[in-house]
């Protein structure tokens, strides 16, 4: 009756072409839903590094706790779902959780909330922690929480005769899955890459972030929009609390009869018979030899999701949103092309070429594919490391020489264990000592007449810190013979792609120094600039110093440091290249992406298919949790052997991952070898055909003790016409 009632509820939905007019605002939902996730996503490594000041270990840690964190809620969502709220409430409620979150995400991402001196960089940063910790918080329970619900609840839409059109329904829902995730991650990128701010311009994360919560909000109300147009199936209960209740009462009976007086049973899971339906507890056996060769499958997706955390910190030549902007979304658009391909062309033709190429063989190809993928992200490090310059250690000092008279500057620096360095000049008779700070890279400035005044300069990444410093240092300078500039080194290539560059003076003028981008200001006599950040292409500098003016242009790439010395006149400039360019180009990255791609269309498409096709017809929901939950757990392997590995160098640590994800690969080839494929179709009707059986046996025979039964009754009481005992 209930079903009938149901069927009857699904026609409040006008069809448009054959299809529930209801449909179509799911669609639309899950099309801004999943802009919204993989939107935010696309930036968040860099939100972590670049605004957050993270490093890159912490923003890699943090990125995968929040992808698990994705894929462990929606086991809570389809409990709720199914056992308590319904899949339609359920969709509201974290729906709003979730456009919360984004929110919070975009609020924490204005630098100007907590920026009292206004100087670009936020000054209570824990709020903007907190802000965004609560954010991402709220934004895994929500996606996760939905994601098992939009496709059945939308699957629910469709009546008994709607089976073509359903399957259609399908098809553009994961289409917009992947077209969500394609625009996303091109417009985001764009949107971060963009300078915003009330006081000060800065990268716009708060539109980076802000526009994904925009669409989220978009999706819930396009979603209550078409409130009155559903069928809203109740709450029936979950397979998949029935399934652990089956199991759990299985061990614990096992457990109760370990006794050699116990006869032994064929299976584990028949210690259930007492309590559980055969044809449930076959089930389950289906499905836990599908979960038994989910065991290796983590393996994948921990290299898998670091295409978004270690691979977006890979530092070859680019356009920071050209990376973001371009390469990331080569993943969706292989996907779309493989896919069919994949099905079309290659399957058929392995198929002809008469080899068995089964699912779980597929299956392993990809896992080797996502290794392959390792070890070109490895070759690719290689490359980059060889362009990077040596920094020194912690224990080690490091030590450059500007002679700001005939010679300029040694081609290098030169590194030391030692704090204390005696430094002697030819030309005359003076030698002092230099204190080197452990862990920087410090410039001698020699003066073009020696005398007992040097300077000694320590490179700063804090322009603003070393301005505070700068009033001190010079009374120091007044009262000693030696300037010992003690703020932070650049011990690493400037972030973001950009050029680090100062002015040194060697005229015995003032000399005024400006472009249109950065105005380096009055530099003294054998004085210097602050430490000013570049973007790539063609920079004109004005150099003017009494009466007389002149302009120098340069061509910037990326990521290095130069220092611009002006000796004698204006006209001969001197450049000094501390840091060179990045000549990588991000380009070398496209073979790593397609081989994962690859990898994860031969792997992921191909798993959820054997997957579904090896599980009884109610136990859907079982694998699709058991899948979800690889993911997660891949995500915290990540974390673990990071952790435990410590690797100095990155390109090490990628050829760890590759090589236990081969060893893997062989463990679950070992396992695919000795799987017997079956079907769970043909096994639930014979247990159907014989639960029948059973069942006529025992109506016959019913029948027959109630023909007994009447006949006794008869021969003691007599007929009564009516026959109404009889009958009951």
């Amino acid at each position: 009756e209930d079903l009938k009632k149901a069927k009857k509820s699904r026609g409040k939905s006008k069809e448009v072409c054959g299809y529930p007019l209801s449909i179509f605002f799911i669609i639309v939902n899950e099309f801004c839903e999943r802009f919204s996730y993989y939107g935010m996503r696309a930036v968040l490594v860099l939100y972590f590094k670049y605004f957050l000041r993270w490093d890159d270990d912490l923003a890699t840690s943090i990125y995968h706790t929040f992808v698990a964190l994705c894929y462990l809620t929606p086991i809570l969502g389809a409990i709720v779902a199914d056992s308590w709220l319904g899949k339609f409430k359920t969709i509201i409620y974290l729906s709003i959780v979730y456009a919360v979150g984004q929110v919070a995400m975009a609020v924490s991402a204005i630098h100007d909330i907590t920026d009292a001196d206004r100087d670009g960089t936020p000054d209570n940063m824990t709020f903007h922690v907190a802000m965004s910790m609560t954010g991402l918080f709220l934004i895994a329970l929500g996606t996760g929480g939905i994601k098992p619900c939009v496709s059945a609840f939308g699957g629910d839409q469709f009546s008994d005769h709607q089976e073509r059109q359903r399957s259609t329904f399908f098809s553009v829902f994961y289409l917009c899955i992947n077209g969500g995730s394609l625009l996303s991650t091109i417009i985001t990128p764009l949107l971060r890459a963009q300078d915003c701010g009330i006081y000060t311009q800065q990268k716009c994360y708060a539109l980076a972030f802000g526009v994904p919560a925009a669409l989220m909000v978009v999706s819930l109300v396009v979603f209550i929009v078409g409130s009155g147009m559903y069928y809203k199936a109740k709450p029936q209960g979950n397979i998949m609390l029935d399934v652990c209740k089956c199991i759990g009462f299985s061990i614990k009976n096992r457990y109760r009869h370990r006794g050699k007086q116990f006869p032994k049973r064929a299976h584990w899971l028949d210690w259930a018979e007492e309590k559980y339906d055969k044809l449930l507890i076959a089930q389950i056996k289906m499905v836990l030899k599908v979960l038994f060769l989910y065991i290796p499958l983590p393996m994948f997706w921990t290299l898998f999701d670091q295409k978004g955390s270690r691979w977006t910190l890979q530092k070859p030549s680019y356009d920071p949103s050209w990376n973001r902007g371009k390469l990331f979304t080569v993943n969706p658009i292989l996907i779309l092309t493989l896919v069919p391909i994949m099905d079309s062309v290659i399957y058929p033709l392995i198929r002809k070429c008469g080899l068995n190429f089964t699912p779980l063989k597929r299956m392993t190809v990809g896992m080797l594919l996502a290794a392959s993928a390792f070890v070109s992200a490895a070759l690719v490090q290689v490359e980059i490391d060889k362009t990077l310059p040596v920094f020194p250690s912690s224990s080690q000092s490091q030590l450059k020489l500007l002679n700001m008279g005939n010679n300029p500057a040694s081609d290098e620096y030169f590194t030391f264990e030692t704090e204390e360095v005696t430094v002697s000049v030819a030309s005359s008779a003076l030698t002092t000592t230099i204190l080197l700070t452990k862990g920087e890279r410090q410039t001698l400035l020699i003066p073009a007449v020696i005398n007992s005044e040097w300077l000694l300069v320590s490179w700063t990444k804090n322009v603003e810190e070393m301005k505070r410093k700068k009033t001190l240092l010079m009374l120091e300078l007044n009262n000693n013979h030696f300037l010992y500039l003690q703020t932070t080194d650049l011990t690493a290539k400037p972030e973001q792609g950009n050029n680090a560059i100062r002015f040194i003076n060697g005229l015995s003028t003032e000399v005024r120094v400006s472009s249109s981008l950065v105005d380096f200001g009055i530099i003294k006599p054998s004085g210097y600039s602050n430490y000013s950040l570049v973007e790539n292409g063609k920079i004109t500098f004005n150099l003017s110093s009494g009466g007389r003016s002149c302009d120098y242009s340069r061509e910037f790439g990326y990521g290095s440091s130069f220092t611009f010395f002006i000796p004698n006149n204006l006209e001969s400039i001197t450049v000094i290249e501390d840091i060179k360019p990045n000549s990588v180009h991000m380009a070398l990255q496209i073979p790593q992406y397609f081989l994962i791609t690859a990898g994860e269309v031969m792997f992921s498409v191909t798993g959820l298919e054997f997957s579904y096709s090896q599980a009884p017809s109610n136990m859907k929901a079982v694998l699709q949790a058991g899948w979800l939950l690889t993911v997660a757990v891949g995500n915290f392997i990540v974390l673990i052997v990071a952790e435990l590995a410590k690797l100095p160098m990155q390109w090490a640590e990628y050829v760890l991952f590759a090589s236990l994800l081969v060893a893997v690969c062989i463990i679950f080839s070992i396992m695919a070898y000795f799987y017997t494929y079956i079907d769970p179709r043909e096994i639930e009707a014979q247990f159907k055909k014989s639960t029948d059986d059973d069942s006529d046996d025992e109506s016959r025979q019913y029948k027959k003790g109630l023909e007994m039964a009447s006949k006794n009754y008869k021969s003691d009481y007599g007929d009564h016409k009516d026959g109404r005992e009889t009958k009951m």
